[in-house]
């Protein structure tokens, strides 16, 4: 049985952390933050703005006047956690405003829940702070509401998600982001620069590239031209990538899939740029599900490109998702899969039981997997999963690696990442010694000592 994987699951995002100091009679809004990584961006800058306009945060249902509950509508499991969480926040607090994926479907919440204040769907931030004001109207001191520079985040201070592009133009059958988010919207390359450089100039240590689709990005835009530091940067992922990596931060591209100017990147890894990572959604490798999928079915195509980016660069990580027990997956497929793995000899793996989603065109597909069958496939496949990482992650002991700190406990043990580790996604790498004076977004080398199957632990290294 497999124990502890690493959640790699699409619709998860690290937990978020709220917390601030309310002067008396101010205003105070809290926020239920679930969904994928950029949904938390969303929820940053709905708080940024109402922060701006005089509003506390709060940290818990009691203090606030009212709550927003931004939803996830990824899948039927994440609609169910939101509606649970929407519930759960009108019986806390009673005063509940609704927005993100799942409020493109107002009537399944109002449904649900017909005491809600409003309901908005994704990226509606006006009509967001519009209900707000209703429901709780500002009281602005502008002698003591003033916002710091970078804003509110619900992530650690040294590092920061960084939305690229909203929407996506892909038709994948069994997703719906296209329908709930739209085609592809990329932001204006000087305008993510301009957000990258404060973010850096406020600590943070660590930028999260993220998007629906991240390789794709500056298509809507023909890559057109943004003045920048006295020149020119053109709106395509290596342009911004090289310019990213030149802000003095660690640079980790999240959701690339894998085109075939993907390999413009890997030089920039190769000279340290940006980190060494790649996050590829794959979702499978048998050729006739990648079809049934709707998605690009080359898997040998994508294991010569796999082999090409770690002869560029012997040290990139990849890490990727899958989906088992997709409508008429047959055993050959799955099997099929288990060996494109161990040619493939992925670094981080993470895979979810396919579930249909309400409007996805695969609900409609023939030959459904049972229940029994998909949880026997993802107990195989995680299996498989689990003794190719705990492979490579022996293979690092002895080796040094430059770490960063996220977080001391109060026993003293830090909890660190190396290049290769997401924030709150893939592993870990612990210090059990001699970390006195170290802080969150510390960056050391470290001698890695023994390992896990999905964590490191190690000694920390002094100059």
């Amino acid at each position: 049985m497999v124990q502890n994987p690493p959640n790699l699951r699409p619709d998860i995002a690290p937990a978020a952390r709220l917390g601030d100091t309310r002067r008396p009679g101010q205003p105070s809004i809290g926020m239920v933050s679930l969904g994928c990584p950029k949904a938390l961006v969303d929820s940053e800058r709905i708080l940024t703005r109402l922060r701006a306009e005089g509003y506390a945060i709060s940290a818990d249902y009691a203090g606030a006047d009212a709550v927003i509950v931004n939803t996830c509508g990824f899948l039927d499991s994440a609609k169910a956690e939101s509606l649970d969480a929407i519930g759960e926040a009108l019986n806390e607090n009673g005063r509940v405003i609704v927005t993100g994926c799942l409020g493109a479907e107002p009537e399944f919440i109002t449904g649900a829940h017909p005491k809600v204040l409003a309901v908005t769907g994704p990226h509606q931030y006006e009509q967001v702070l519009d209900v707000v004001h209703g429901a709780v109207p500002p009281a602005p001191d502008p002698f003591i509401d003033l916002l710091p520079a970078s804003g509110v985040t619900l992530t650690p201070r040294h590092y920061s998600y960084l939305k690229i592009a909203e929407g996506c133009n892909h038709k994948c059958r069994f997703c719906i982001i296209p329908d709930m988010r739209g085609r592809l919207a990329s932001r204006p390359a000087h305008a993510v620069l301009r957000e990258a450089e404060k973010l850096v100039e406020a600590g943070v240590r660590e930028l999260l590239v993220i998007s629906q689709d991240t390789s794709a990005y500056g298509v809507d835009r023909r890559h057109d031209l943004s003045p920048w530091k006295g020149g020119e940067v053109r709106s395509h992922i290596t342009d911004l990538a090289r310019e990213l990596g030149g802000l003095g931060a660690w640079v980790r591209l999240h959701y690339i899939y894998p085109y075939p100017h993907v390999r413009e990147l890997i030089p920039l890894m190769a000279e340290g740029r940006v980190l060494p990572y790649l996050d590829i959604p794959f979702q499978h490798a048998h050729p006739d599900t990648l079809r049934r999928m709707a998605r690009p079915a080359a898997a040998e195509r994508t294991l010569d490109r796999i082999a090409e980016w770690r002869s560029i660069c012997p040290g990139i990580t990849l890490r990727s998702t899958f989906i088992v027990g997709y409508p008429g997956e047959t055993e050959e497929e799955f099997s099929t899969l288990l060996e494109w793995m161990d040619e493939a000899q992925l670094d981080r793996v993470g895979c979810f039981k396919y579930e249909n989603v309400a409007g996805a065109r695969s609900n409609d597909l023939p030959d459904h997997v049972p229940d029994t069958v998909k949880q026997e496939r993802w107990e195989r496949f995680m299996e498989k999963a689990q003794a190719i990482s705990a492979a490579k992650l022996a293979a690092k002991v002895g080796t040094v690696q430059q770490v960063i700190v996220d977080e001391i406990d109060e026993d003293g043990i830090a909890t660190c990442r190396t290049m290769a580790d997401a924030p709150e996604i893939d592993g870990n790498l612990f210090l059990d010694e001699d970390t006195e004076g170290l802080a969150p977004g510390d960056i050391l080398e470290v001698e890695v000592d023994e390992a896990s199957e999905y964590d490191l632990w190690g000694l920390r290294l002094r100059s």
